[in-house]
């Protein structure tokens, strides 16, 4: 006798995970497409509000959103909150796409638009799908995690090119060394030019010129 399909055992199996997926999918493409130009901001959530990259992160999002861009983030704690509540007090767009994970990840309250993620790879399609730049400050794995796709994505074509900015040569400069000394020139696993995709700026002052003078340049 065949045993009885209830709707528990039905949403465990592999074919309902392609409806959860689609429906992410579709509330966020429906959402975002509303809020226009956005930067998406990285940052690890580790950071205090007396850190300063938390204070860079902040005055950052207030300048771009001064611009007219909405900043969007993981939503969460740290460099996301910073970058959240510099957005809010430019009375900008402040938009959070949280992640649903063990060490459960609550929204900073200056979120204003929330989307909420059951998977990790619909979340990075957002942050990339309505970005004018992606901007980047110290970060743990999942900060990595967005630099380099967003390098790779640029670096065949996937996506068109946009600005990738890392902020703070403290802590990215030992790593453009590492990717210039033995990435490039020891063992040639990227060529030169992949190496002007990103920019490596100090102030978010640098951040804003950068961005404006790639779209009036228009590359």
């Amino acid at each position: 006798m065949e045993k009885e399909i209830t709707k528990e055992d039905f949403t465990t199996e592999e074919p309902w995970r392609i409806f959860r997926i689609m429906a992410e999918f579709v509330e966020g493409f429906e959402i975002l497409s509303k809020i226009g130009k956005a930067v998406s901001i990285f940052g690890s959530s580790r950071l205090k509000p007396k850190d300063r990259y938390y204070k860079i992160a902040s005055q950052i999002a207030y300048l771009l959103a001064k611009e007219g861009y909405a900043i969007v983030t993981g939503g969460g704690p740290g460099i996301m909150e910073a970058a959240n509540r510099g957005a809010k007090r430019a009375k900008g767009k402040s938009v959070g796409l949280n992640i649903q994970i063990p060490l459960e990840q609550r929204p900073n309250r200056y979120v204003e638009t929330l989307l909420d993620f059951r998977y990790f790879f619909v979340r990075k399609v957002m942050f990339a799908k309505y970005a004018k730049a992606f901007v980047i400050l110290p970060g743990g794995y999942g900060t990595f995690d967005e630099l380099f796709e967003s390098l790779n994505l640029i670096q065949t074509k996937k996506i068109d090119r946009f600005p990738v900015i890392l902020v703070g040569s403290d802590y990215w400069q030992p790593l453009i060394d590492w990717l210039k000394d033995t990435v490039l020139k020891r063992h040639r696993c990227i060529s030169k030019k992949d190496l002007s995709i990103f920019t490596l700026v100090e102030t978010p002052q640098e951040v804003t010129e950068k961005i404006r003078e790639f779209y009036r340049k228009g590359t």
